[in-house]
């Protein structure tokens, strides 16, 4: 999959992953174990690499305890 470009909403919501997750004092492998995911794949939606579908959004969501809406701010 090619490098988001500005704009692009998997950066956006990269973005807005690692930064509730460094809110929340989470490791990418942390944040992977308690959503069921490998670490691999955390960093590649960071990175904007990846482009999760709901279900995905909404299991990291709750592995944060945040509302999923949250990590779709931006968009």
């Amino acid at each position: 999959m090619s490098a988001p470009t500005a704009g692009d909403p998997r950066a956006t919501l990269g973005a807005n992953l690692r930064s509730a997750r460094e809110r929340a004092g989470l490791t990418q492998e942390a944040l992977g174990l308690r959503a069921d995911f490998h670490p691999t794949e955390v960093n590649r939606i960071e990175r904007g690499r990846r482009n999760p579908g709901l279900l995905t959004v909404v299991r990291l969501a709750k592995a944060l305890d945040i509302p999923a809406g949250d990590l779709l701010a931006g968009l």
